[in-house]
């Protein structure tokens, strides 16, 4: 396992090395052997104690865990119950100004953007450390809160996101700029600088990740940073947060405001002296963010929003295998992927037995309280996802599709959902074109090339696809065809701290990790100075 790259474990794929992945991978029978599937049994359960306490719950500014301005705190809840958690301090905009102007003070006075290269690297490395030191209480708060199965955080996201604090230290010391020619006797160079307050708005549904896509390349870089943790999973980045600063992060640096997005959120986006804002969301959310942030200084925004991604299983696939990585591509982590592949295409020539196939795959899902070993999917983050999930599962069962399985409540406590097949299923439905952010896999049938990539290609986002075929011609073809950011061929949601992420229309702009994630966090200046008589030009 040492030697297999983290990002492999978040992927499936039809490569040599399959079988010694799948040996490890989530949905393998050995892994959920013994567990009552598709049942209530697991949910009706009595929950399994977390093995962690719960000890950050305030707003962190200026190096310090301080109560809320207003003094409020808000509920944290467990998904498997709906029970309380923790009482976190609730941030609205006057601690967002508390933030911001030591934000600002840190990097106008402070010593982070005055720092070698090095330095900031080594922060970032003892980071990672102290990340690997604390991987198993990481990922209990990130299952608490969350509702995601623990093996999946403590083998897969933790880990994950260790790769990337020191991918991203790597790069702190490779940070510079050009010098250029000039038509007359003049030295041109130019100078990458730090953008100065980053702020950075993250999701509940990789809490820890996010953290990591945001915080990595801002710090590498330079920057000081303000984020705003979702309301529904506020712990683990608190957690991430302390451990930053024992790794030496001055204080100032990097402060978290827990709160909600009309309020916390808002103040962020729309503040005079935030210089840069980065948010992961939804894509009506991502509009509010994106007036918010040019109606007030127009700072440069990144925006990571919402997708309804492609999945085409074409007329030469095998069955078997497109019918796992299918199920892998829509059911991870609930469903509540943004690149889930969630519109699965798949040729007529093997349509029918692809959906049998696809049925008994979800049949055979393990579904349960998430700190149990071997479940595959947990419950939905809150009630009013739990809820809209439903009601797209109704609208589809009204629309004409098929329902195969699924399609309720599993168990009668928590936000369990059983892992929902819909087949025949057509374009204009809304399953088929609204983001669900759940277990729900819609099959839709097509018959040639031309015709998918059309249909593939005829939606609002364009965040992911997958493709799965043996014949090089035909992926090079979808490939260039498909409107999109990230294509995986034969595998799905391989994320490795280097590949580049974002998405074309209505699924943002600008892209996260890798190099390109380093231009967010940076301003170019031109350095123009006259030479005297130069020797050469």
């Amino acid at each position: 396992m040492a030697s297999r790259r983290i990002s492999s474990l978040l992927s499936r794929s039809f490569s040599a090395s399959s079988a010694t992945l799948f040996s490890r991978g989530r949905s393998t029978s050995n892994l959920s052997r013994g567990i009552n599937k598709y049942s209530t049994a697991a949910a009706l359960e009595d929950p399994i104690n977390p093995p962690v306490n719960v000890n950050y719950t305030q707003l962190l500014i200026g190096g310090q865990f301080v109560d809320a301005a207003s003094g409020k705190t808000f509920q944290t809840l467990d998904p498997r119950t709906g029970d309380v958690i923790a009482n976190v301090a609730e941030g609205d905009a006057e601690d967002v100004n508390r933030a911001v102007a030591t934000a600002r003070k840190a990097f106008d006075e402070g010593p982070w953007p005055r720092m070698t290269a090095y330095e900031r690297q080594r922060v970032l490395l003892r980071f990672a450390d102290l990340i690997e030191q604390h991987n198993d209480e990481l990922a209990a708060l990130e299952t608490w809160d969350n509702g995601k199965p623990y093996e999946q955080a403590a083998k897969i996201e933790v880990p994950m996101l260790a790769r990337l604090m020191r991918y991203y230290a790597g790069w702190a010391d490779k940070i510079h700029g050009l010098t250029v020619p000039a038509d007359g006797p003049y030295h041109v160079q130019t100078l990458h600088e730090p953008i100065g307050v980053a702020g950075q708005i993250i999701p509940w549904n990789f809490p820890l990740l996010m953290f990591g896509w945001k915080v990595g390349p801002a710090l590498a870089c330079g920057n000081t940073i303000v984020m705003k943790t979702a309301e529904q999973t506020p712990l683990s980045a608190l957690l991430a947060s302390k451990l930053l600063h024992e790794a030496g992060l001055p204080s100032g640096v990097l402060n978290v405001v827990s709160g909600f997005g009309p309020t916390a959120g808002a103040a962020i986006a729309n503040h005079m002296d935030v210089d840069k804002l980065a948010f992961t969301g939804s894509t009506a959310t991502g509009k509010v963010v994106l007036q918010l942030a040019s109606k007030s200084n127009l700072k440069p925004v990144t925006l990571e929003l919402g997708g309804k991604s492609p999945f085409i299983v074409c007329e030469d696939a095998d069955v078997d295998k497109a019918v796992e990585l299918a199920h892998f591509a829509l059911f991870f982590n609930q469903g509540q992927c943004c690149c889930a592949g969630s519109r699965t295409f798949v040729h007529e020539r093997v349509y029918d037995e692809f959906v049998e196939k696809a049925k008994a795959r979800a049949l055979n899902r393990s579904v349960g309280d998430p700190f149990k070993g071997g479940i595959e999917q947990g419950p939905q983050i809150d009630t009013d996802q739990f809820d809209k999930i439903l009601n797209y599962i109704n609208s589809g069962i009204e629309s004409g599709a098929t329902l195969e399985t699924g399609g309720e409540r599993f168990g009668n406590k928590g936000y369990y959902i059983k892992p929902t097949v819909f087949s025949n299923v057509k374009d204009d439905m809304l399953i088929a074109k609204d983001e669900i952010f759940g277990p729900v896999q819609t099959i839709l049938k097509y018959k040639d090339l031309d015709e998918v990539i059309r249909r593939a290609n005829s939606t609002h986002y364009g965040l992911a696809a997958g493709v799965f075929t043996h014949n090089i011609d035909t992926a090079n073809t979808l490939t260039r065809a498909l409107r999109v950011g990230t294509v995986w061929v034969n595998c799905f949601d391989t994320f490795d701290a280097a590949i580049p992420f974002g998405g074309y229309k209505m699924s943002g702009h600008g892209r996260e990790k890798g190099i390109y994630s380093l231009n967010n966090y940076l301003q170019v200046k031109a350095v123009v100075t006259p030479l005297n008589n130069p020797a050469w030009l």
